[in-house]
């Protein structure tokens, strides 16, 4: 009870504010218009003066701008609170003229005026003038300048600032949370500064507005005391020149401190701590000012004409401060000297060591010439295709790719890279910089001259060509590809071919963990029969043969259905499949949905069939060496004409064929894609291309 009485008071208390707030909005508004009385307006004064200053305490004591963003509103309200207070000053003054009883004006008045002789009006309106001539031709224009540029520059920057956000969450340097605080702390800044860059002008236009009711305030006070009240033009000018000082210096004086709070917020961009901190940070840095700062008074000081009684005490109290932050500075180095020794020091190898030694899922290694790829000075192309090659990757697999972990590597040569899972070398190839790699797709008009090589990531034959050769490569036919490129596809075929070397136990409970908040039912009960050891085999088993995880739901509930009966991990994977047989058949399909597939003689199936054997491993093809060759030799004949006709080689098979066929050409043909004949749905049309069968 006390949490929730704790809770609901918290509401009532916020929603409150906002009513208050709301509320002394529109009563600043509506005080244009309706006049109050002088007890009231003499509270409000009070009032303005002390957010006034309250305003200037706060800017003082903030470490960065933006932690201050209510300021641009703050400044509007606080600016027609002033004007709001002046204008009913002003309707009180010319109403009732000498009778006038405001106290806060009259303090003011009579504080700069004195008792009111001529002499003292005088020095009080040249006080007057002065005091609003540094406001509006010093700090408002400057701060005003300042705003507008700083407003700029802010939005000019902010797209290298966000690329260079993301290239560091690209290598891996800051985590998503962390990119994601970083941009929206980038934007707030960038929308504070184009906020004060208008806001600004709310107190140049106060200024101008405070001297323009000054002016109103005497002229129309010399008018009414004379013409209407029938006063000396002695006394109406004493009376109404009294007051209107008064009444400026009380609004101006305000507006005066959050001026001064807006030059200092602009003008503190660049900080990260208090305005105190920065002063006593950055005036302390060197005592040979100070030294320099003592000679110059105490030379000064002898000079004939000067006041000795005050440059001497300064010089010395300079000294002073000049000996103390030179003994600070040495006593730092010192500190600084002893602990560099220390970390010089050959620490004591105690022997011990962590229990477990980590690797990285996935990390890309590069030889010394290469880091122009990463370098951020330079665009870092790399990291940004590393980036959106894993978003690709979880659309495309269902499998969410660990940040990959991008380093130099010393042993490798320079032009070099290497791609490891979990430690192991998976992949790797050479890149020439500055040059570009030409792969002969096959349909090649002429050869060009060039330095022969081969595609790292598929092998096709191919030739390294300078910049001013690639026009004349791609006129020849030719596929041109950049460095980065060469490296980011080569990324993706690692990603497919060891997708199921990836997704690990911990990474298979994360998918479970994120499906049960969406759907509990599915994802329990089909931990209810399998374990987590047993839906991961699944998985894998999937993204070995190119198949998207990222319809779980489907996955489950296949699981979820088949699991009681068996836990064969090789029927558990061909129910899978079949609940994703729409998904396989249009990933295989043309824009037709017309599938072309090869099929098996059905004496040469049966043999396969036959030639299951299962091992502690699973199950398997165990043909006899001869049939296996014969097997193969007609396999891949089929396969090559396929490929004449430009079309992708599928295989159609019994659903008990369907894994020994794909098991038995795993080593000579890895991406042979295997259908079986319940995957097939009704709405896509089959057509066979031709038979598969041994030779007489």
């Amino acid at each position: 009870m006390s949490d929730a009485r704790r809770v609901l008071s918290s509401s009532l208390f916020k929603d409150r504010t906002d009513l208050f707030i709301a509320l002394g909005v529109v009563a600043v508004v509506m005080m244009l218009i309706i006049p109050i009385p002088t007890v009231l307006l003499d509270a409000l004064m009070a009032l303005n003066l002390v957010l006034s200053l309250l305003i200037l305490l706060i800017v003082l004591y903030t470490k960065k701008a933006t932690d201050f963003s209510v300021f641009p509103t703050i400044l509007l309200v606080i600016t027609v609170f002033g004007l709001a207070l002046n204008v009913s000053s002003t309707r009180q003054i010319l109403n009732k003229g000498a009778e006038f009883d405001g106290r806060m004006v009259r303090a003011f008045a009579t504080f700069v005026v004195g008792s009111g002789g001529t002499e003292g009006l005088v020095v009080g309106f040249i006080i007057f003038i002065v005091i609003i001539a540094v406001q509006a031709v010093v700090i408002t224009k400057g701060s005003t300048r300042i705003a507008e540029v700083a407003a700029r520059f802010a939005l000019d920057a902010l797209p290298g600032k966000q690329m260079a956000i993301e290239a560091e969450y690209n290598s891996g340097a800051i985590s998503e949370e962390e990119s994601f605080k970083r941009k929206n702390e980038l934007q707030q800044e960038v929308d504070f500064y184009g906020a004060m860059d208008g806001a600004s002008k709310f107190v140049s236009g106060n200024v101008k507005i405070g001297i323009l009711i000054t002016v109103i305030n005497i002229l129309g006070g010399i008018i009414i005391g004379v013409a209407i009240h029938g006063e000396p033009i002695s006394a109406a000018l004493s009376t109404y020149i009294s007051f209107s000082i008064g009444d400026g210096l009380l609004s101006q004086f305000p507006a005066l401190l959050v001026s001064t709070a807006t030059g200092i917020i602009v003008t503190r961009s660049v900080s990260n701590g208090t305005f105190g901190d920065d002063v006593s940070t950055q005036f302390s840095r060197d005592a040979r000012i100070y030294w320099i700062g003592a000679f110059v008074l105490a030379g000064f000081a002898l000079l004939p004409g000067f006041p000795w009684y005050v440059l001497i005490p300064m010089a010395v109290l300079m000294g002073f401060l000049a000996y103390r932050l030179g003994r600070n500075k040495l006593r730092k180095d010192e500190d600084a000297a002893k602990a560099a020794a220390e970390a010089k020091k050959p620490k004591e190898d105690t022997g011990e060591m962590s229990p477990v030694v980590p690797l990285d899922p996935l990390s890309l290694e590069l030889g010394y010439g290469l880091i122009p790829l990463v370098d951020r000075d330079k665009g870092a192309e790399l990291l940004e295709r590393v980036h959106r090659i894993r978003r690709e990757s979880a659309l495309d697999l269902g499998l969410v790719i660990p940040r990959i972990r991008i380093i130099d590597n010393m042993r490798l040569e320079p032009s070099e890279y290497c791609f490891k899972i979990k430690g192991v070398d998976v992949g790797r190839g050479k890149i020439r910089m500055g040059y570009y790699l030409c792969i002969n797709p096959g349909g090649v008009k002429e050869e060009i001259p060039g330095e022969k090589t081969r595609d790292p990531a598929f092998g096709l034959p191919a030739l390294w060509v300078s910049e001013d050769k690639r026009d004349q490569a791609e006129r020849a036919g030719y596929t041109v590809v950049d460095p980065p490129s060469i490296i980011a596809t080569h990324l993706t075929e690692i990603i497919k071919r060891h997708a199921s070397e990836i997704l690990g136990r911990q990474e298979t409970q994360a998918i479970l963990d994120t499906l049960r908040k969406e759907y509990p039912a599915v994802v329990d009960e089909a931990q209810k029969s399998l374990s987590l050891g047993e839906v991961q085999k699944v998985l894998q088993a999937l993204l070995q043969e190119q198949v998207s995880i990222r319809n779980m739901v489907a996955i489950l509930e296949a699981l979820a259905d088949y699991g009681p009966v068996t836990k064969d991990i090789q029927f558990l994977t061909e129910k899978a499949r079949q609940a994703l047989a729409r998904q396989i058949c249009l990933q295989y399909s043309d824009e037709d949905r017309v599938l072309r597939v090869l099929t098996i003689d059905q004496s040469l199936e049966q043999k396969i069939v036959e030639s299951r054997v299962e091992t502690s491993s699973g199950v398997m093809s165990a043909m006899e060496p001869a049939l296996h060759n014969a097997w193969i030799k007609a396999l891949s004949r089929s396969v090559a004409a396929v490929q004449e006709q430009g079309w992708l080689p599928v295989i159609l098979c019994s659903e008990a064929a369907r894994f020994l066929v794909k098991s038995s050409t795993e080593r000579e043909i890895p991406d042979l894609v295997v259908l079986s004949v319940p995957e097939i749905v009704p709405d896509i049309a089959v057509e066979a291309v031709g038979e598969i069968r041994l030779e007489s």
